[in-house]
């Protein structure tokens, strides 16, 4: 009896501890189990597209933990005037060696299309070696943190274009191209909107403990990128692309059919817009603010209705079943339109919350819509090189746009005029083309193979 006793007395306190160990535990792994359920439904867990959507998570999370520490040191840190000048340099240093080396990620993702899983782990791993190098970088604001961000974004984008290329090998059965896009993209800006406020309270610990963070997650997603299903790699008749202008010698876009073509001009227009906006809503706000209300609340103001705006068009976009891309991207053209005109005409807080969101809301849908008249009229040959192409002049756009708002006038109306004059270029130059394609159905010329 004293030795059963003696037996039970110590067992007693361990059965305690796994039951509080449990109880713990019982909400993340509850959170798990739904946020799995989620990803792998209507046979996305079958086809292999769940696995991609929490990658997907990963890379956002750990993008948006990069952004919060540089953010921090470029922008935030410094006075209106020298913010401008270091805004400029990061342009200049990160994004111009970017317009020379992003046409190198497409032909060399070419010559390695049976390792694509490797890729989007090489992508990951050297975020998470370059977050530690910026991680000493960040406190000081030194030159040395340029080439490092240069990095970061050449492997952000190396990634995306890998990510929108292998969608297809993993669409489950019923599934739009519009519609498995919008649920890969959604599970990134979740992921993004849940890991900004812990970024910012790592920040507050110290300045390099964000990018500790991406590190983590960089680390995570280079584990989840290798365990994607091996269908991933298969390449099978796969070429380098040779996407020629007719008649012309050198690389272009034009021969990807024109559906193709006026969608990339509208999401050219797009992302040349919400540079603008980024750039100079933020020095507007920094020196007038909404009225009543600080220059980081407006700021974050003006931030969470784009980013608001983005979620829903990527819900939106995950529930549509529309089969003309075509359509939803001239018609979001006209919203953005009308948005940016009535921001110029009544400028004011409301307005410019309002832009921000529709703005947000019409690109989210119109970049789902030209990843997938890419990946439905561009043979898979040549995905590879046509999403690379696509995603070096949407990023040189994007560069266009910030440019023109860092040196504009910080004047309101004369800003959202400029806006109003960017979406309506980019309209005149592909709503009529996208509307007939739309009315006679699709081209799918083939781009040149070689």
């Amino acid at each position: 009896m004293t030795a059963a006793r003696s037996s039970d007395g110590p067992g007693a306190p361990g059965r305690a501890c796994r039951a509080v160990g449990r109880a713990l535990r019982l909400p993340f792994t509850g959170a798990g189990r739904r946020i799995r359920r989620a990803t792998h439904a209507h046979g996305a867990g079958e086809s292999g597209l769940g696995r991609l959507i929490e990658l997907h998570a990963v890379n956002g999370a750990g993008d948006v933990m990069i952004t919060v520490a540089l953010a921090s040191t470029v922008f935030f840190s410094v006075p209106t005037d020298e913010a401008r000048g270091r805004v400029t340099l990061y342009l200049a240093i990160t994004l111009a060696p970017f317009a020379l080396l992003a046409p190198v990620i497409g032909p060399l993702l070419d010559r390695i299309p049976h390792g694509r899983r490797a890729a989007m782990a090489g992508a990951m791993l050297t975020r998470a070696l370059l977050a530690l190098g910026l991680s000493g970088a960040v406190a000081t604001g030194g030159l040395e943190l340029y080439p490092a961000a240069l990095g970061v974004l050449v492997a952000s984008k190396a990634y995306g274009v890998v990510r929108s290329a292998v969608v297809p090998r993993l669409l489950p059965p019923r599934f739009s191209l519009v519609k498995a896009n919008s649920r890969v993209t959604l599970s990134g800006l979740l992921a993004t909107g849940i890991a900004a406020p812990i970024g910012a309270g790592l920040h507050r610990i110290g300045p390099e403990w964000p990018l500790y963070g991406a590190c983590v997650l960089f680390c995570l997603g280079t584990y989840w990128a290798l365990r994607l299903p091996p269908k991933v790699d298969s390449a099978k008749g796969e070429r380098k692309a040779l996407m020629l202008p007719i008649g012309a010698k050198k690389p272009g876009l034009r021969t990807v059919g024109p559906s193709v073509m006026h969608g990339l001009q509208a999401n050219a227009s797009f992302r040349m817009l919400s540079g603008f906006l980024i750039f100079f809503l933020a020095f507007l706000l920094r020196e007038h603010p909404l009225a009543g209300q600080s220059a980081a609340v407006s700021l974050g103001m003006a931030g969470i209705a784009a980013g608001l705006g983005n979620a829903l068009g990527t819900a939106v976009g995950a529930w549509l079943r529309a089969r003309g891309p075509e359509m939803i991207i001239a018609t979001v053209l006209g919203v953005v339109l009308s948005a940016a005109i009535l921001a110029a005409v009544f400028f004011g807080a409301g307005m410019v919350a309002v832009l921000a969101a529709t703005a947000g809301f019409c690109q989210a849908l119109a970049k789902l819509s030209l990843d997938a008249l890419i990946q439905r009229d561009v043979p898979e040959e040549v995905r590879t090189s046509a999403f690379a192409r696509s995603e070096t002049l949407l990023q040189m756009s994007w560069v266009v746009g910030g440019a023109i708002g860092i040196v504009l006038p910080l004047n309101g109306a004369l800003g959202m005029s400029v806006a109003a004059g960017i979406v309506g270029a980019g309209a005149g130059m592909s709503v009529r083309g996208l509307l007939g394609a739309a009315r006679g159905g699709s081209s799918r010329s083939r781009p040149r193979v070689a």
